[in-house]
C-alpha cells in the first residue's frame, strides 16, 4: 500500500485525528494571517506560511499513538488544546507587543502585565472562535465517534516519515527564502513565518537551554572584537562637551510616551504643554527610536545604564542580574563621585529590579515601600505621577550631592486608566478608545513633570541640575495605531508607522541656548549623550551608544529584531522603504546597513551571554 494511502487511512481510521489536523492547520494559518498580519511579499511566503505548520503539527498529534498500540484520543483533545493555548499566547502577546512570546518570558509573566485590565483589553469576542474545534473533538470522543483499529508498526513509521520529511521540506524552503534565518533568530516574525509558530518555540525552548554555555566557555580573548569595534566608531567632542560637568542629573523616565504627542492638538487644546515649553530652553531631540525589546521599560533602562542592546528575548534585568557592568553609575562614581539612587513607586521586586539596581552600581533604590501608597492616589499600576513626584522631592532633598538619580513613571501605562478629576484634557474622539484614553493619561504625565519641574525651584535645586525627559517605549501598540493616524490625519503606511516609533528626549540644562537637533538616533545614544554632557570621555567604553551631538548621519538605527533606520531609507519587516518617498525600494539600497546591524547585534550578545565585562579592568 502506498504512502498516501496509508496516509488516508488515518482519516477513515480515526475521525477525531483527522479533524484535529485539518482544523489545527486550517487555525494556524488563520492566525497568521490575519491575527499575527505576516506580511506576505512573494508566492513563497504564501506556500511557507501554508506548509509550515503541517509537519510540526502532525508530530504534536502523533505523540497521541506513537507509543500506544491505538490512538489515546484523550490526548489527542490534550494535544489541540496546548496547539491552541500556545498560539493564543502569541495572538494576545502580539496584538500590544507586535512580538512573539519567548521561553524567558514566560518566567517573566507577571512583568508584563499577567492577568488584569491590560490582558482583558486585548481579548476579543472572536477568540472564542479558537475553541470551537476543540469542544467539537470533546463531543466526537464523548460520544465515541473516534475509534480507531490497532496500528501497525510499518503504518507508524509511514506517517513519522512523512511528518519528518514536511518538516524538514517546509524548513528548507524557509532557509531558501532568508539565508541568515538561525543567525538573525532575533527577527521572531521572519521565523514564524519561514518555520511557523510551533517550529518557533521549539528553536526559541533550544536557544534558551543552549544560552548559559556562553558563560562557561567565554574568556578574555572574547572582548577584543567587541572592544576595537565600538573604539573605532567613537567620535571627537562637539562644542558642548563638559558644559554640565559637576552638575546633578536626574533622568525622568516617561512612561509610554510616543513623540507623536509633542505640540499636538485635541480640540484645540496642547496634548503636551508643558514639555512644548521647556523643549523652547532645552536640547530636544526630535528623532529618536524605541529600541526596546521584550523587557520594555527595563531594557530602556539598561540601554541608557550600559550602551548595550537589551536582549532580543526576555529581559536583561532578569536574565542577567549577576553580569558585570560599566555602567553610567559606575562611570560617574569613577570620575566625579555621584551618589545613584532609582525612584520608583512600584514593588523592588518588579522586572528584578532590587537585583540588577545593585550590580549597575546604585547606591539607593527608592521603591514603593519608601512612598505612601494609598487607594485615592494610585491607580493602574501603582501611585499616580503628581503624588510620586512631590513625595521623591522630598528624598531628593536628603540624598548627597552631586546626584544621578532616575524617576520611573506609571500613570500613563496601557490601558491608560485615569479618574475623571485628574484629566486636565478632554478624550479624543478616534474611534479606538485606547489612543482616545491615552490623550488624558500622557496630558496628566505632563502635568506631573510640570510640578517636578516646580518644586525643584522651590527647593534651589533646578539651577545645579540637568534633567533628562525620555519615552521609554511605545504606549500605543499596531492594533491600535489606526486610532493615532486618524488623531493626526495621517495615512496607515509603513513609513509613518515606523515613525510612530519615535520618542521624545529633552535634556534641560539651565542657562544653556536652546537647540533642536534632528539627527536621527536611539535610546541607546542617551547615556553617550548624557556623558558628553557631563564631561566625561567614553573612547574607551564598551558600548554602542553615539553622543547626538557628533553621530554619523549614516550610522543605522538598530532595533533588536534586525530592522532599522537610516537618514534615506527605512528596513522594516524586511522591506526596504525610502523615506522620502515612501514607497518600497529594491533591498540593495538597504543591504550595505545589514552588515553592521547583524554585527552590532551578534557583539552585544556575546558580551551579555558571556559576562565579558567581567575580563576589564
Amino acid at each position: 500500500m502506498s504512502k498516501m494511502k496509508y496516509f488516508f487511512l488515518l482519516f477513515k481510521t480515526n475521525k477525531l485525528v483527522g479533524f484535529a489536523l485539518l482544523s489545527l492547520w486550517i487555525k494556524t494559518v488563520l492566525v497568521s494571517l490575519i491575527g499575527f498580519n505576516l506580511h506576505v511579499e512573494t508566492f513563497l511566503d504564501v506556500l511557507l506560511i501554508l506548509l509550515n505548520p503541517v509537519g510540526s503539527i502532525m508530530i504534536l498529534i502523533g505523540f497521541s499513538f506513537f507509543f500506544f498500540k491505538r490512538i489515546k484520543t484523550i490526548l489527542v483533545v490534550l494535544f489541540m488544546g496546548i496547539a491552541t493555548g500556545l498560539l493564543y499566547g502569541d495572538l494576545l502577546y502580539f496584538r500590544f507587543y507586535s512580538d512573539f512570546v519567548t521561553v524567558p518570558i514566560l518566567f517573566q509573566f507577571k512583568n508584563v502585565g499577567g492577568i488584569g485590565p491590560s490582558t482583558f483589553e486585548l481579548m476579543s469576542p472572536w477568540d472564542f472562535l479558537l475553541l470551537v474545534d476543540i469542544i467539537i473533538a470533546g463531543w466526537m470522543m464523548k460520544k465515541g465517534r473516534a475509534a480507531s483499529d490497532t496500528l501497525s508498526r510499518r503504518w507508524k513509521l509511514t506517517y513519522i516519515v512523512m511528518s519528518l520529511s514536511l518538516l524538514v521540506l517546509s524548513i528548507g524552503m524557509g532557509l531558501l527564502k532568508s539565508p541568515y534565518l538561525f543567525a538573525e533568530s532575533y527577527d521572531r516574525e521572519q521565523m514564524v513565518k519561514s518555520v511557523g509558530p510551533y517550529n518557533y518555540h521549539m528553536f526559541d525552548i533550544g536557544i534558551a537551554a543552549t544560552n548559559p554555555f556562553s558563560h562557561l566557555l567565554a574568556s578574555k580573548s572574547d572582548t577584543k572584537a567587541s572592544m576595537e569595534y565600538t573604539q573605532s566608531t567613537k567620535q571627537d567632542p562637539s562644542d558642548l562637551y563638559g558644559v554640565a560637568e559637576g552638575k546633578n542629573l536626574i533622568l525622568v523616565s516617561m512612561e509610554s510616551t510616543q513623540n507623536f504627542v509633542i505640540n499636538t492638538k485635541v480640540n484645540g487644546e496642547e496634548i503636551t504643554p508643558f514639555l512644548n515649553s521647556l523643549i523652547k530652553d532645552s536640547f530636544y531631540f526630535s528623532n529618536i527610536y524605541d529600541q526596546t525589546a521584550q523587557g520594555k521599560t527595563s531594557d530602556a533602562e539598561f540601554m541608557i545604564d550600559t550602551g548595550l542592546y537589551p536582549l532580543s528575548s526576555g529581559s536583561a534585568f532578569v536574565r542577567k542580574p549577576d553580569n558585570t557592568y560599566a555602567s553610567l553609575p559606575h562611570m560617574l562614581k569613577r570620575k566625579k563621585d555621584y551618589y545613584a539612587a532609582v525612584f520608583h513607586g512600584n514593588n523592588r521586586t518588579f522586572w528584578n529590579r532590587e537585583m540588577m539596581y545593585d550590580s549597575l552600581g546604585y547606591d539607593r533604590y527608592f521603591s514603593k515601600r519608601d512612598y505612601s501608597v494609598t487607594e485615592d492616589n494610585s491607580i493602574n499600576y501603582g501611585i499616580k505621577d503628581i503624588p510620586f513626584f512631590e513625595q521623591t522631592i522630598s528624598h531628593l532633598e536628603k540624598i548627597p550631592q552631586p546626584f544621578y538619580t532616575r524617576l520611573i513613571t506609571l500613570t500613563n501605562h496601557f490601558p491608560f486608566l485615569l479618574e475623571e478629576d485628574d484629566q486636565f484634557i478632554d478624550t479624543a474622539s478616534t474611534g479606538e478608545d485606547v489612543v482616545n484614553r491615552y490623550v488624558t493619561t500622557v496630558r496628566y504625565e505632563d502635568e506631573a513633570i510640570k510640578t517636578l519641574f516646580e518644586k525643584l525651584k522651590a527647593n534651589g535645586m533646578y539651577k545645579n541640575t540637568v534633567v533628562v525627559l525620555y519615552g521609554d517605549h511605545y504606549g500605543i501598540s499596531e492594533k491600535y495605531e489606526p486610532g493615532v493616524f486618524e488623531l493626526l490625519g495621517q495615512k496607515d503606511t509603513p513609513v509613518n508607522h515606523a515613525k510612530l516609533q519615535q520618542v521624545p528626549l529633552i535634556i534641560h540644562v539651565p542657562g544653556e541656548d536652546p537647540r533642536t537637533i534632528d539627527t536621527i538616533g536611539g535610546e541607546i545614544d542617551i547615556r553617550a549623550t548624557v556623558l558628553h554632557l557631563m564631561g566625561i570621555d567614553t573612547k574607551n567604553a564598551l558600548s554602542f551608544g553615539h553622543s547626538l551631538f557628533t553621530r554619523k548621519e549614516n550610522h543605522p538605527v538598530i532595533f533588536r529584531d534586525g530592522d532599522f533606520i537610516t537618514e534615506k531609507y527605512i528596513f522594516q519587516d524586511n522591506v526596504c522603504y525610502n523615506k522620502k518617498s515612501e514607497e518600497s525600494v529594491s533591498d540593495t539600497l538597504c543591504d550595505p546597513f545589514k552588515q553592521t546591524v547583524r554585527k552590532e547585534l551578534r557583539l552585544s550578545d556575546d558580551i551579555l551571554y558571556g559576562d565579558l565585562l567581567r575580563f576589564l579592568e
